[in-house]
């Protein structure tokens, strides 16, 4: 017996489309350079800066960073890894700003081709029924068609305008098709190309750019000059990624004075240095010119400004040992209050050579001083502070400590603090807790005198280089500009349509039905009363249709 398979035969499965790699790369392209793509770049870019303003930057205060992370020790190495203390620096915040140039670009440039094209092309043919436009006006004048044409284009004189005439059953009209707000396109694309200058010069500053602090005494001597000829010359130096401190503009900066103008509140109203610099020939020649440095009145030379940033007081102290010899220091103190200039400092002195020849017992009987200075004392029993930024009666709360205070370590130390190991360890021991006013001093159990001699004061210079800044004012300005015009100009566009009115006794047609249309790309407010002013200008209403719907000898209503 023969069996017969009755199953249906399955369909033949369709071919899979071939796979088309290019296209997937050409969609990626066209989502990249989309205006929304480069919108949430943007928007990217600004959430990526917020941890480099939050967070202390390796770049700026490494100690800051380390003292962040030994505070936080959960989240401190993480956020370490992923480059939160380098932001600018970081690989990541870098393709952001790479693809928000390539996205920024690649839309802007399609953009502007379509806007010259749009440029060159002539107004559009005016639609077939202008009352459904959201502005609308009918009147008649007593004009032909040609001489109301005519009126109309120079009413239209400051726009753009193209005379277009009827065909077929609209044979003996006349359109008159007139645009004007060109200038909102050209704003939008100046702001946009402005962002990506911007940008650009930023990026300039941050690759070829440097900033060095350096803070020198006003007092004209040797320690108030400084020159920029290398980064040793700073007390901290900052370069850009191609910047390695060897190609600065030389010159010299001498701090002669500094004056600090207080109200009687205490509070600051001006700060100003009297100083010198040099540069250019004068390096060669030894002339000092003087300059008027002020908080927001830079030093500009040769592309470099120097800035006045802050200023403090610097105590001075003599130790006089028990052979006579003495060693005198000046040093800035760190101001602990910004109210009082209440400031915290150390200063360390290495004794003579001769009065302790071995280098272990000159070691052991280095000198250490520490404490407050106070520009106008204010004492509670033996607590000080003080009680005016002005020097009107310095004082200083200090201890004297003998020991090895780590000159001779190598490490480095601050000069505003000593090493709490120092002195827990018993390497350092206090020999003295004193107050002392200008002038006064105090011995120590081996005769060796410590005296508070006198006080300057300090200022805090900056010296900065951005090759890029002109051009970030620049497109500053210009995307400004750009943004107003795009928010105030108005895109609109008018069609006038001129109909032949009724055929009078003889035959002519002396009066002409005028249709007014307006159309603005955006609703804003004062386009309205512009259309009423216009429609006023163009054609003078002597007598109004109610009615939209016009008809003429030949013609089917519209």
């Amino acid at each position: 017996m023969t069996t017969t398979d009755n199953r249906p035969t399955p369909a033949p499965k369709a071919p899979e489309p071939p796979r088309r790699p290019l296209a997937a790369v050409r969609n990626a392209w066209r989502g990249l350079v989309s205006m929304r793509t480069a919108l949430v770049l943007l928007f990217l870019l600004a959430l990526a800066s917020v941890p480099g303003a939050l967070l202390p930057q390796r770049s700026l205060n490494v100690q800051k960073v380390d003292a962040y992370i030994v505070a936080h020790p959960t989240f401190g190495p993480l956020m370490n890894r992923v480059g939160l203390f380098e932001v600018f620096a970081s690989p990541w915040f870098a393709a952001v700003y790479v693809l928000l140039f390539v996205s920024l670009i690649g839309c802007l440039l399609p953009r502007s081709w379509d806007h010259a094209k749009n440029l060159r092309a002539r107004p559009v043919p005016a639609p077939r029924n202008l009352a459904r436009l959201p502005h609308h006006h009918e009147s008649t004048i007593d004009l032909d068609v040609d001489a109301a044409a005519e009126q109309v284009q120079a009413s239209l004189r400051r726009w753009r305008t193209a005379r277009h005439e009827g065909t077929g059953d609209r044979a003996g009209e006349v359109v008159i098709s007139a645009e004007r707000g060109h200038l909102r396109e050209w704003g939008n694309l100046v702001f946009h190309f402005s962002l990506v200058g911007l940008l650009i010069g930023i990026g300039v500053g941050k690759l070829f750019g440097y900033e060095g602090q350096v803070i020198a005494l006003a007092d004209g001597g040797p320690a108030s000059e400084f020159c920029n000829t290398s980064t040793a010359a700073y007390d901290s130096f900052r370069a850009g990624l191609n910047e390695d401190g060897t190609g600065l503009v030389p010159f010299c900066v001498k701090v002669d004075t500094f004056t600090a103008t207080y109200l009687p509140s205490g509070q600051a109203s001006s700060f100003n240095a009297n100083v010198e610099y040099q540069s250019g020939d004068d390096l060669t020649t030894g002339t000092w010119r003087p300059y008027d440095l002020r908080v927001n009145s830079p030093l500009r030379l040769d592309g470099d400004r120097v800035y006045l940033l802050g200023h403090g007081f610097a105590p001075t102290f003599t130790v006089t040992y028990p052979d006579g010899e003495t060693r005198t220091q000046t040093l800035q103190f760190r101001p602990e209050d910004a109210t009082t200039f209440l400031s915290s400092g150390t200063l360390r002195f290495d004794p003579p050579a001769g009065l302790y020849p071995d280098a272990d017992d000159r070691r052991r009987n280095q000198i250490a001083v520490t404490g407050l200075f106070a520009p106008t004392a204010n004492l509670d029993g033996t607590i000080l502070s003080s009680s005016n930024p002005q020097l009107n009666d310095p004082q200083v709360a200090v201890d004297v400590l003998r020991g090895d205070a780590g000159l001779d370590s190598g490490a480095p130390q601050s000069i505003f603090t000593l090493d709490p190991k120092l002195e827990a360890s018993g390497r350092l021991v206090r020999e003295a807790r004193v107050n002392l006013k200008q002038g006064e001093s105090t011995t120590l159990s081996d005769g060796t005198t410590v005296q508070f001699a006198s006080v300057t004061q300090w200022v805090s210079l900056q010296t900065s280089h951005d090759p890029g800044q002109v051009y970030v004012l620049i497109f500053a300005v210009t995307m400004t500009a750009g943004l107003m015009a795009s928010l105030v100009v108005k895109r609109r566009r008018v069609w006038v349509r001129l109909v032949p009115g009724p055929t009078g006794p003889d035959g002519s047609r002396s009066r002409t039905v005028v249709e007014v249309g307006g159309l603005a790309r955006t609703d804003q407010a004062g386009w309205g009363e512009e259309f009423d002013r216009l429609t006023t200008t163009i054609a003078p209403t002597t007598s109004t249709t109610p009615s939209p719907t016009l008809t003429t000898p030949g013609d089917t209503p519209r």
